[in-house]
């Protein structure tokens, strides 16, 4: 497989793809689609995040864990959602910190396409999951990558802020020059612990904050009404 990366990534990421683990994750997933197992998103959205949002564009880092697991769900971005799938718990509460902290109106869609495009990369740690099967694909070679990619860009972007929900996402830590970038910490926005810590973070704000000190164009957090069209894969 060559490289799938647009040029900026793959500059600094091509050459995994010639890697023994990647070769080892590529003949997993073979197996796996020979098994005849539905694999979320469609392949042609595994690199979706890297897509949408050039190293050099590269403002926030939200990490996510696996791609949803159902139907019609995952398209390459951690919490987004195709357009016409109804809003997920997490990033339901997404959008209530969205709303207490810069008063963003919360919509009806899940798409966040919008923000991909404005420089925040919204990168799973695994890409790859099975339909049904939460964590299906994890510890197959994907967080080799993903690692390499959250090194890339504390290595090599302008400072940025990482967005850390989780204990998963927060152990990515060590991989990021703090001294380069802001990193923020917080509970998990899921249902089951978004009230630890979650609610509250005004992280969305203090990014913003964080940009204009370093003569960075803020985010947009506001998500139009309608979302970003992105065709649906077969």
């Amino acid at each position: 497989m060559t490289c799938p990366l647009p040029d900026s990534w793959q500059q600094w990421l091509g050459d995994e793809f010639s890697s023994p683990y990647m070769q080892s994750l590529r003949d997993f997933l073979a197996t796996e689609k020979a098994a005849r197992k539905v694999i979320y998103p469609h392949s042609s959205d595994w690199f979706r995040a890297f897509e949408l949002t050039p190293l050099d564009r590269v403002k926030v880092v939200i990490l996510g864990q696996d791609p949803y697991h159902g139907p019609d769900q995952a398209h390459g971005l951690c919490f987004s959602v195709r357009p016409g799938v109804r809003v997920p718990p997490s990033l339901s509460n997404i959008y209530k910190e969205l709303a207490s902290d810069l008063g963003c109106r919360p919509v009806d869609h899940g798409n966040l396409e919008a923000w991909a495009r404005q420089g925040v990369l919204l990168l799973n740690t695994s890409l790859t999951v099975e339909q049904g099967n939460a964590g299906s694909h994890r510890g197959k070679g994907w967080e080799t990558f993903t690692d390499r990619a959250i090194i890339t860009v504390s290595e090599h972007a302008a400072p940025s802020v990482f967005l850390l929900w989780g204990s998963p996402a927060r152990q990515k830590k060590s991989l990021i020059d703090t001294s380069r970038h802001l990193v923020l910490e917080s509970p998990h926005p899921s249902p089951l612990s978004a009230h630890r810590g979650f609610f509250g973070n005004h992280h969305f704000s203090r990014a913003n904050a964080f940009l204009v000190e370093h003569g960075r164009d803020p985010i947009d957090w506001q998500l139009p009404e309608a979302p970003v069209s992105h065709p649906t894969q077969g």
